[in-house]
């Protein structure tokens, strides 16, 4: 059995076949060297003071919410009181010598502050774990993101900006209506930027949220949050997609707008921080936008999402969330697809489809005739039939109470078709029998090269009934309509990742990367191969890492 170990600043890597390695682990004020390593720095006669990295592992919130027994909290949704920690991970198996990088996940790893408990999943404060890669060595560590609202927050022992569900309570009327203000000018939004992290095109790496003023730069060495991203632009507003859609060559978002419900279509050069309008959408149906947390694009248009889960300017301003948060179901807007032309601008379709409930979208693209002109876009989506009961599953108190219960909704892999030729109505149907992956799909990857083209397979989490949150890595096959499926019982894996080998000439030649939080309080990153969809290694944690949403690959310089 391999196992983990520091001793005065030194990481001991015991291997499974007992050979030992060590490692150099010293921490200064500016960084750490690991050896050499992704969190490696180099040495700066200014700083003289070393102190040991972390020698224990970090010690874990025992129990949020008081009134449950401490072995019904999952690692999953339990908050991690160390802001970082670093080390070298052994490793069961073999991962593959090409791999070589770094895996960055983003999610929340906070859930409370002093003795109160946040609400909801999309609440915590956002921590950053890092997996690099090397020679068939791994090194792990987890840094919670400097945002101002975290950094407020630990000043304070209170909560001083708008999270998803949380409002700071104002201390009387004059502070409630002082907090309104500064939240129509976006003073109050939180910047806490916990749901996804981006590699531009031009190398830096930003994590995201759903308000633009979280969008934090960050070191993909040392996980250091290095400050804001700074938009240069004037066009205002204050949220966007949390899901940009970046390539080497661009980087693409939506810009609801609130007061003229629609949505600006924006593209952002690599090296630049300005966003310039490629067109606007106006909303077909609905008081407001639609809620745009992803979109996907084809390799000539934009697809633009209209949902009947629409923003609603009064349910922002309560001081209590509603059932639907900072949303409104609104059924008798009806749903709708738009497709805009990424070169002109122009909108080439706009269709009313069956009512749908989306978070993550997983690609699109073009469909063709005999003769190659382009008669439709496909659109892929893990879809929640158009049920939003999902938001409030998602409530932390749902989650730890309702383990072993089948109170997952409904899921499915929801295949948008949007005719080209004028029709005014698109199809919406599932892509596959959604009995394949237990009727639970969401946190999906692709490999990036199929981006926007004709693709076949698509890497989720599922679900195996019963269950209260998805809880397998699911493989699924487009093309054969089927789905394969890594399963561990009482295990949380989180979003799998597919990562393309080099050279690679087969979609799924790959490996998919996920990081599991084990029902005993471990916690595991584990590496699958892509094609086959077995598993080749894993790394344990000296600690369980709390649930995480969303990540990115930055391969090494």
């Amino acid at each position: 059995m391999a196992s983990f170990a520091f001793s005065a600043g030194v990481g001991r890597y015991i291997s499974p076949s007992n050979a030992m390695v060590s490692v150099n682990c010293e921490n200064r004020s500016e960084g750490f060297s690991l050896g050499e390593g992704i969190f490696a720095r180099k040495r700066d006669p200014r700083y003289s003071v070393i102190t040991k990295v972390a020698t224990q592992a970090p010690t874990m919130v025992p129990s949020l919410e008081k009134e449950l027994a401490i072995d019904r909290n999952h690692v999953a949704w339990t908050s991690v009181r160390q802001e970082r920690w670093e080390g070298e991970l052994a490793v069961q198996g073999e991962i593959p010598l090409w791999l070589s990088g770094t895996y960055l996940r983003n999610g929340p790893g906070l859930w409370h502050i002093e003795n109160y408990n946040f609400r909801h999943l999309f609440d915590g404060y956002a921590m950053l774990v890092g997996l690099h890669f090397e020679n068939g060595r791994l090194i792990a560590g987890h840094r919670q993101i400097q945002s101002e609202a975290y950094k407020a927050a630990k000043k304070n022992n209170k909560l001083c900006y708008r999270e998803f569900s949380e409002v700071p309570k104002p201390d009387n009327f004059l502070a409630y209506v002082g907090e309104l203000a500064n939240l129509f000018s976006g003073v109050s939004l939180t910047d806490n930027a916990n749901t996804g992290v981006v590699r531009l095109g031009d190398g830096r790496v930003v994590c995201l949220t759903e308000t633009q003023k979280g969008s934090i730069v960050v070191d993909p060495d040392t996980l250091e949050t290095l400050g804001k991203f700074q938009y240069s632009d004037s066009l205002g507003g204050l949220i966007h997609s949390a899901h940009p859609i970046v390539t080497d060559t661009e980087f693409l978002t939506l810009l609801p707008d609130l007061l003229k419900p629609g949505y600006l279509v924006v593209r952002m050069e690599p090296g630049s921080n300005e966003r310039k309008v490629i067109g606007r959408v106006d909303c077909r149906g609905g008081p407001a936008p639609g809620w745009v947390h992803s979109f996907p694009v084809t390799e000539h248009y934009v697809v633009v999402p209209e949902m009947p889960l629409r923003y609603c300017a009064q349910n922002l301003l309560r001081a209590e969330p509603t059932p639907l948060y900072k949303f409104e179901w609104h059924p008798d807007s009806k749903g709708f697809m738009h497709v805009m032309c990424k070169a002109s601008g122009k909108i080439v379709a706009s269709v009313e489809v069956p009512l749908y409930v989306t978070f993550h979208f997983i690609n699109a693209y073009e469909e063709k005739d005999e003769d190659g002109r382009v008669t439709a876009v496909i659109a892929d989506c893990c879809e929640h039939n158009a049920d939003t009961s999902i938001l409030e599953k998602l409530k932390l108190q749902n989650l730890r109470s309702s383990m072993g219960e089948d109170v997952l909704p409904d899921a499915r892999v929801g295949r948008f078709v949007i005719p080209l030729d004028g029709s005014p109505y698109g199809k919406l149907e599932a892509a596959l029998d959604p009995e394949e992956h237990g009727k639970g799909m969401d946190m999906c990857s692709i490999n990036p090269a199929y981006l926007g083209k004709k693709y076949r397979y698509a890497y989720a989490c599922g679900a195996e009934r019963p269950c209260n949150f998805p809880n397998t890595l699911t493989k699924i096959d487009l093309f054969d309509k089927k789905a394969k499926n890594w399963y561990e019982e009482g295990a949380v894996p989180s979003e799998p990742f597919f990562v393309a080998r080099p050279g690679a000439t087969e979609e799924d030649d790959g490996v998919v990367i996920s990081m599991v939080s084990e029902k005993n309080g471990d916690g595991y990153a584990l590496l699958l191969d892509g094609s086959t969809f077995e598993e080749i290694a894993r790394a344990k944690f000296p600690y369980g890492l709390p649930y995480g949403l969303h990540g990115c690959w930055v391969p090494k310089k």
